[in-house]
């Protein structure tokens, strides 16, 4: 059969330590003035607004950010008049910003564009210039076309997603990853493997991506319990913070896979860290989908994952109030999530159950 694929991500990346002061020219060069959204502790963006030119308004996602959060986005950008957004901090606070500039330029409510509980039509103008500027290594949301938003009405996460979303300029500077604890550390460092498994194995896989995976992995391998052991360790920064480049690169162009399909119905569900929830379902869903592809074999063993959790101090599902009774919601949830497509395994409802009850 002839090779046939296609590869889109941000518009430029920036990478490398103390790139971050590269921000202030970006930004005079994208817009007049700009909502910089950012992460729960804003005061974390202070290093951005130094290096700023232009006037700016600020805007602070706490928690995940909501249909609610991004609504209240959307009227702070439209009433200070900003035409560009910059998305400072981690998964959360860059798919916001993704959302709102998607949001401020196309007409009609959110749910015209939402996937699973919305009417998923697409994006018709294209959204304000975003500048994605990630301070954890994890999400990769720096260069992915969609944003994760969740819906507490429906219990559940879904996507805005559309190939306009993909952000202007990502600015990767691993530097803003020193100061992360080694509790996110982990939950971030072990969402980046899981994105980079689950497309390497994904029924959507392409060379492109499967070169990005490999480097991807050899460094989360050999850096990730570094960064989580000793956080001023430079040279694992650095890997962690390309590892997520690659896992965002990744899943947009090749998908993902089950554990995400329940990690979008238990992150709706329950307060549980992203990465951590990814963690404790990986190895579970390696081995349920290990009959349906041997590119398992050309990686690592669902055992490795189970040590490198254990090291990383992740807890089974059950710690965060998960049991037997939540065991069929979750899975029926699951089932319906769009990233549940792209898993090389067709799996069961009784698979699905299957795979959860081992991870609670």
């Amino acid at each position: 059969m002839s090779l046939r694929f296609e590869f889109a991500t941000a518009g430029r990346i920036i990478f490398g330590a103390g790139t971050l002061k590269e921000a202030g020219p970006i930004a005079a060069a994208s817009g007049r003035k700009a909502l910089v959204v950012s992460g729960r502790d804003s005061s974390r963006a202070a290093p951005l607004l130094k290096v700023l030119t232009i006037p700016h308004a600020t805007f602070s996602v706490v928690g995940e950010p909501t249909l609610r959060i991004i609504a209240s986005g959307l009227e702070n950008a439209r009433a200070q008049q900003c035409d560009m957004v910059i998305g400072f901090g981690g998964g959360s606070a860059i798919d916001a910003a993704k959302a709102i500039a998607a949001l401020s330029t196309n007409p009609g409510d959110i749910f015209d564009y939402l996937e699973v509980i919305g009417r998923a039509q697409p994006l018709t103008n294209s959204p304000l210039p975003v500048i994605a500027i990630p301070t954890t290594a994890g999400t990769g949301a720096e260069v992915t076309r969609n944003a994760v938003l969740c819906s507490p009405e429906h219990k559940m996460k879904v996507s805005l997603r559309s190939p306009l979303m993909l952000p202007k300029v990502a600015i990767v500077d691993p530097e803003l990853t020193y100061g992360l604890p080694p509790a996110l550390t982990a939950s971030t460092g072990l969402d980046a493997l899981t994105q980079i498994i689950e497309p390497y194995v994904s029924i959507r896989a392409n060379p492109m991506t499967d070169a990005i995976c490999r480097e991807g992995l050899a460094r989360t391998i050999r850096s990730l319990r570094r960064a989580f052991d000793d956080g001023h360790d430079r040279a694992a920064r650095e890997d962690m913070a390309f590892a997520s480049v690659c896992g965002g690169l990744a899943l947009a162009n090749a998908g993902l896979g089950a554990v995400h399909g329940f990690a979008a119905a238990i992150g709706g569900m329950f307060d549980a860290p992203h990465g951590a929830v990814c963690a404790a379902l990986l190895p579970e869903v390696m081995e349920a989908n290990r009959h349906a592809s041997e590119r398992y074999d050309e990686i690592i063993s669902a055992d490795w994952v189970r040590e490198l959790r254990d090291h990383l101090h992740i807890p089974k599902l059950r710690a965060y109030g998960i049991t037997e009774k939540h065991v069929p919601a979750i899975c029926e949830k699951a089932a319906a999530a769009s990233s549940m497509k792209a898993n090389p395994a067709v799996l069961s409802r009784d698979n699905l159950e299957a795979i959860l009850r081992k991870a609670i």
